[in-house]
């Protein structure tokens, strides 16, 4: 019953109130309960996976970063604040952040690999610019992101990394879906002008 209303998202109760299950959840592994925890990642690690691996891509990393995540659950619960957000949108940012953190670690191996082999055959100069400015375009993306203010970089990683639509997003962060709609037009217009789109 509780992970049918974890997988939900929101439980309802008879007086019309709205209660975060996934925030229950939390609660009760900062105590230290591994029952809530077996729950949560029952509920929690398909959608939390999905989301690493439109990230990685790699199925063998996301697999590894999905236990990853839930390590840190385990072990940082207590930082979930009730008050200040819904529980499943702190685990996907968690999971977000991870699999963000896993691509900068495998961006910075492979340029550092590159920039060994070219040193080793002498390759011309303008082909490492190149290769350096394809890398550097991927973490501009990943740093104008990380400059949002954080509503407006939750909702747009709830949507595009977590695949959840607009009222979905309302619902999960306890906002008006007027809210989450502006939050998430001046975080793209912001990521536009960062990345000097001008269409």
């Amino acid at each position: 019953m509780l992970v049918e209303m974890v997988i939900d998202g929101m439980d309802v109760p008879e007086d019309g109130a709205t209660q975060d299950a996934v925030g229950d959840l939390l609660v009760r592994v900062a105590g230290g309960d591994q029952a809530a925890f077996a729950d949560l990642y029952d509920a929690l690690s398909p959608r939390a996976f999905g989301l690493i691996l439109r990230v990685l891509v790699n199925r063998a990393q996301s697999e590894e970063v999905l236990q990853e995540v839930f390590l840190e659950i385990w072990q940082s619960a207590s930082r979930f604040a009730p008050n200040r957000g819904q529980g499943r949108a702190w685990v996907m940012t968690i999971a977000h952040r991870r699999a963000v953190d896993r691509v900068r670690a495998s961006q910075s191996s492979a340029d550092r690999d590159v920039r060994a082999g070219f040193k080793d055959i002498g390759v011309a100069h303008d082909s490492v610019a190149e290769q350096v400015e394809l890398g550097i375009e991927g973490e501009k993306v990943v740093g104008a992101l990380s400059e949002l203010p954080e509503v407006q970089r939750e909702a747009l990683v709830l949507a595009y990394y977590g695949g959840y639509s607009q009222n979905e997003i309302a619902a999960l962060v306890g906002a008006p879906l007027g809210t989450i709609k502006t939050r998430m037009r001046d975080g793209l217009t912001r990521l536009r002008t960062a990345m000097g789109v001008t269409a």
